[in-house]
């Protein structure tokens, strides 16, 4: 679908806030400064705020989303994404990715290698789960961790922010330079949609994602084991200690992996199960049941992948995606050392992602769908975050 964008920028600016409304009541885009960077550079947060007075706040550092401010359901907003109030947090913390894209492969590579078109290639191996080296989310300085060109957009009233990075041939380990463009929306629905586009000269593994961490409660408060989770996957792929997938696919039926129906996240977590204690609770990656099949690269259309109901506030929020799986994760190796936005240490189990995918170590696993990008291709995949109540 073509869009007809208009800048959110007034005219040329440095350093000031940017509102493109009219008026409070019309959905505007804010920019002020998020901090400086080791190496001097400013990094910028800029605030998509929608008709309803929702928010979500993105800075172009790592294309972290720092916050999404949503109501509950007596109409009461507050911030839903675990993180930091400036850059300096992400930066000092470098390990558990809150909100950050996540880049060149988002997950894990066995040992750290792949072979691709008969030629090793080599990453760093910055993980280690059970003691087994593994390349995580691309490396020590993945997408998470550079500085993205940011433009403010708009599509008719709905706010935008489109950042582009290129990631050179050889960063991390990876071939080719890869040309890639997030683009985040969000709606008067509260509706946070993220399209990913990359172009690459020269073959390469691509796997992009969003790796938010999520507490419908509000951010800080308490631990997310109440929240009740459904799955639209039939499927899951089991790991070994090192988290690294067997290649097999197994039903979830009569396992704690089953949230076909819904179940609370802390009902079966501390059940005896091997796959649990490998991950420390749930930190697996789940095969969609699509209407439509992925074989290979082939976008499917965009559906349902999970809903997570909070009783308390009443806060709902669904994933749909084109992606083939979902990882969930409860937040298991949080442990207290992460101060968030509002001065609460993050400890065990106090967030959720659910990182919309193609499954880990595909490069080593034949039998998965491909995630090998080529020249003259397109990578592009859409993942929506939709909040609501009940």
């Amino acid at each position: 679908m073509k869009k007809q964008y208009r800048s959110a920028l007034a005219g040329a600016f440095l350093g000031i806030i940017t509102a493109v409304a009219l008026n409070a009541a019309q959905p505007n885009i804010n920019m002020t400064s998020f901090g400086t960077l080791r190496d001097g550079r400013a990094a910028q947060l800029y605030t998509l705020t929608n008709s309803q007075g929702a928010k979500v706040a993105i800075t172009n550092y790592g294309g972290i989303v720092v916050r999404i401010i949503v109501p509950d359901r007596e109409g009461d907003l507050a911030d839903v994404a675990l993180g930091y109030n400036d850059v300096s947090g992400y930066v000092k913390d470098g390990s558990t990715y809150f909100g950050a894209l996540i880049g060149r492969y988002g997950n894990r590579i066995a040992k750290g290698q792949f072979t691709l078109d008969g030629q090793a290639y080599k990453l760093a191996t910055n993980n280690a789960p059970g003691d087994i080296p593994c390349a995580l989310h691309g490396g020590n300085v993945g997408f998470d961790k550079v500085l993205w060109d940011a433009t403010p957009l708009f599509d008719k009233d709905t706010p935008g922010l489109r950042l582009r990075y290129v990631s050179k041939d050889g960063e991390e380990g990876y071939p080719g330079n890869l040309d890639v463009t997030v683009t985040y929306w969000f709606s008067d629905s509260n509706e946070l949609r993220i399209e990913y586009s990359a172009t690459t000269d020269k073959a390469t593994p691509v796997n992009l994602t969003n790796h938010s961490y999520f507490n419908l409660r509000g951010e800080g408060i308490g631990n997310i084991l109440d929240h009740v989770l459904m799955l639209n996957a039939s499927n899951y792929t089991p790991v070994d200690k090192g988290l690294i997938p067997t290649g097999q696919i197994a039903p979830v039926a009569g396992t704690p992996f089953d949230f076909t129906k819904p179940h609370a996240i802390g009902e079966r977590i501390e059940e005896q199960n091997e796959q649990l204690e490998f991950g420390g609770g749930y930190d697996h990656n789940w095969v969609l049941d699509r209407k439509t099949g992925i074989i290979g690269k082939l976008r499917g259309s965009l559906q349902k992948a999970a809903e997570v109901y909070e009783p308390a506030s009443g806060r709902v929020l669904e994933v749909l995606t084109e992606e083939p799986a979902v990882q969930f994760y409860c937040g298991n190796f949080l442990d207290g050392k992460n101060v968030g936005k509002s001065k609460v240490a993050y400890k065990k189990r106090t967030g959720f992602c659910l990182e919309t995918q193609h499954y880990p170590d595909s490069p080593n696993q034949p039998s998965f769908p491909d995630t090998i990008l080529r020249p003259g291709e397109k990578y592009e995949t859409v993942t929506v975050y939709r909040f609501s109540t009940r």
